[in-house]
């Protein structure tokens, strides 16, 4: 069984969620390094150059790792956190060509994956 930084088992099933939203928040937020630097960007910050409809999606996808927590009995406090984290991403996302710089530097996704992650090492369930 594998654990976290804190030593917590996880559950398979937990495992086998965590990978695959870990995934996503890479996907999202750092999918691809932009030559000759070591700034990341992913799907996140390219479906917000599709005005409108890429932006909703982008946080669509954002908002299913919430929703995802929650099933994993991730409090409420924490999950505050992380539609906020997602707000602030949407606000930044909106307005364009400075959208498109700060989704390279504000990653809400991989700043939820952490929320969701230290939720899950300390084995707590609702």
């Amino acid at each position: 069984m594998s654990t976290l930084a804190f030593d917590a088992p996880i559950l398979p099933s937990r495992r086998d969620t965590l990978a695959r939203l870990d995934a996503l928040a890479r996907l999202l937020d750092a999918a691809v390094r932009i030559p000759g630097t070591n700034i990341r960007v992913g799907a996140d910050a390219m479906l917000n150059l599709m005005p409108g409809v890429g932006t909703l999606v982008a946080k669509g996808l954002s908002s299913s790792l919430i929703l995802e927590a929650r099933r994993h009995g991730v409090p409420t406090g924490p999950l505050r956190r992380m539609a906020g984290n997602v707000a602030v991403d949407f606000a930044i996302s909106v307005v364009p060509v400075v959208g498109w710089f700060g989704d390279a530097f504000f990653r809400a996704n991989q700043r939820n994956i952490a929320l969701l992650r230290a939720h899950l090492a300390k084995g707590v369930t609702r």
